[in-house]
């Protein structure tokens, strides 16, 4: 029975039982009662003071009365103003258990027979990944995860920027400064050597501009005319007009890069089913752009230049294509967009790109629709806010950024060095302790990035992040170690359904929260957001240590009550899994 539903209907027929005024379904609504009061479900009573003609209080006492005399699994209830709280018989919740016990399935939803796609990393191929990146790889990841889960067929898409001035430093200042330098040979990871060059080419060009400015020059003409930078914008036209030499150059450092993110991705976990790479669709959109010239949609300036006019949009007059043909970013994103639509076919299209891009995509997407592309009413922007660290928290390799790989290794040691001091795991297998500092560390990192709503900007403090107490991944971890340590303990297997006829307020609470689950993921996957179950299963997590600690589980001579907390345990244990499998976060089986 949907419980929801029958209380709105026989909330609605209580009011017509009193006086024969019928109130419409839609302006019924449930809510979960607050903690402080007593019951489980609240019917605000303010709107059908209308309809009874009497105060919200003598309104729920009407509706109230007539619950508990014709529904027998209405327990009791209270009115206080102008809600009426409303408390379920013990028997219902602990169906409402048993169901979620016997449903091995428990959080995945019906298939929506709907593609979507989610994007998100989409780095270039002259740096390693940062910081920045680790919050756009962990949210596209736990996104997607999460849209699965709420049965929509997802496609995890990684557009890499691998072409363009920045990569044609990187690729000069290593064929000028070094001297064949490859991984095997420094022991680098292909995207940190790749990055050192970048850096190399920034700090010999800087030189070169100081150079001509002392010769004479202003900056502007300095930074024009530095060998360096004219010999970049060399190479890229030999890209450009496929040069062998280049292009081989260019094969072979990107190739490195790609070797270097690839273990990256594996250390965080998160991984793509479809790579797109803008050295293949940096010349797509220009017949986009000649359609929609042709339509009105954009116009063109004496100089050839073609635009569009969003003011109207509350925006200004955006460049489309050069007035010597050549693409802007938004000119290869219209083609990237019509691309990714003709492989998949989706129906939506999730963008995970940080809020400095804000504007590029409300002019992307504005485009699209102007176009009249039926399929770009489904893009959408998920933008996110940038990651600070507290000062002198961790350090950079290059004095600038947090490298993604320094702060993985960091949270580990981190772990590590925690986990050690607790001195619980003495007896752990050397490769037991190592998966463990791993789980912790990756762990910590991913919930405290993931728990905030992803709109906002965070500050990410990795000693706050590894804390056994509080809204931290560990803790949650320790919470689903402990629940395996009680399993382990009683060693015996649980029936499928239990004999207790009453349930206390521990475990009336950590049943409410288990039944919350699937409607936590349908309300995070409609919003976008990871947050919502990050938050969700720290919740769980709470009420199952507050019964934890009052209620005795392994102890118990009463073998059917024990039988009941273990279901208790199980689920708990199987929710906590699951939605940590959401936000890419593995649990162990103890710490």
């Amino acid at each position: 029975m949907n419980i929801t539903a029958d209380l709105i209907a026989q909330t609605q027929q209580a009011i017509i039982n009193f006086n024969g005024q019928t109130i419409p379904l839609e302006a019924i609504s449930l809510q979960e009662t607050r903690k402080e009061f007593e019951g489980e479900m609240t019917i605000v009573t303010f709107p059908f003071i209308k309809y009874t003609q009497k105060s919200p209080e003598e309104t729920g006492q009407i509706i109230g009365t007539y619950l508990q005399e014709n529904c027998n699994y209405v327990k009791s209830f209270n009115v206080l103003k102008g809600f009426l709280n409303i408390a379920l018989q013990d028997q219902y919740w602990i169906d409402v258990l048993v169901n979620i016990h016997q449903n091995a399935n428990y959080g995945n939803l019906a298939s929506k027979q709907e593609k979507v796609m989610v994007e998100y990393s989409s780095p270039n191929t002259n740096k390693p990944l940062h910081l920045g990146h680790v919050r756009n790889n962990l949210l596209g990841f736990a996104l997607a995860e999460l849209l699965s889960t709420a049965g929509y067929e997802v496609i995890k898409v990684n557009l890499i920027n691998d072409r363009g001035i920045h990569i044609c430093k990187s690729m000069l200042a290593w064929m000028q400064f070094g001297n064949g330098e490859t991984p095997e040979s420094t022991g680098l990871k292909g995207d940190h050597l790749v990055g050192k060059y970048y850096v190399e080419f920034d700090k010999h060009y800087k030189s070169e501009i100081q150079a001509l400015i002392n010769s004479g020059l202003s900056e502007d003409d300095a930074k024009k005319q530095a060998p360096l930078i004219l010999a970049a914008q060399a190479m890229l036209l030999k890209w450009e007009e496929k040069d062998p030499a280049t292009i081989a150059l260019w094969e072979k450092m990107n190739a490195w890069v790609y070797a270097g993110f690839e273990k990256t991705y594996q250390s965080m976990g998160v991984n793509f089913d479809k790579y797109y790479y803008e050295s293949n669709t940096y010349l797509l959109g220009k017949d986009i752009i000649e359609q929609g010239l042709a339509n009105g949609v954009f116009y063109q300036k004496a100089d050839h230049s073609v635009w569009i006019d969003l003011t109207a949009e509350g925006l200004d007059h955006k460049l489309v294509l050069r007035g010597d043909g050549t693409s802007v970013y938004i000119t290869q994103d219209l083609g990237t967009a019509a691309l990714k639509h003709a492989d998949f076919g989706m129906k939506r299209s999730i963008y995970v790109v940080g809020n400095e891009q804000d504007y590029h995509f409300k002019v992307l997407l504005l485009i699209l629709q102007k176009l009249g592309f039926d399929w770009a009413k489904g893009l959408y922007h998920l933008s996110y806010g940038m990651v600070d660290l507290p000062s002198g928290k961790m350090k950079s390799r290059e004095g600038t950024v947090v490298d993604a790989d320094d702060l993985i290794a960091e949270m580990i040691q981190s772990a590590q060095a925690q986990t050690e001091a607790l001195g619980k795991i003495n007896d752990f297998p050397a490769a037991e302790k190592t998966q463990l500092y791993e789980t912790i560390g990756l762990g910590a990192l991913k919930y405290f990035l993931l728990k905030v709503d992803p709109k906002k900007r965070l500050l990410f403090d990795p000693s706050e992040s590894i804390d056994l107490q509080g809204n931290t991944g560990p803790f949650i971890q320790y919470s689903y170690a402990r629940i395996q340590s009680i399993l382990r303990k009683v060693n015996r297997s649980i029936p499928e359904k239990v004999k207790v006829s009453s349930i206390n307020k521990n475990e009336l609470a950590l049943i409410l929260e288990l039944n919350k689950f699937e409607e936590q993921i349908a309300v995070a996957a409609e919003s976008y957001s990871p947050a919502i179950i990050a938050n969700y299963v720290y919740e769980l997590a709470k009420a199952f240590n507050k019964f934890y600690h009052d209620d005795p589980i392994s102890q118990l001579a009463d073998t059917e009550l024990q039988d009941f907390r273990l279901m208790l345990c199980v689920n708990t244990a199987k929710v906590i899994r699951k939605s940590f499998a959401i936000l890419g976060i593995a649990v162990p089986e103890r710490m």
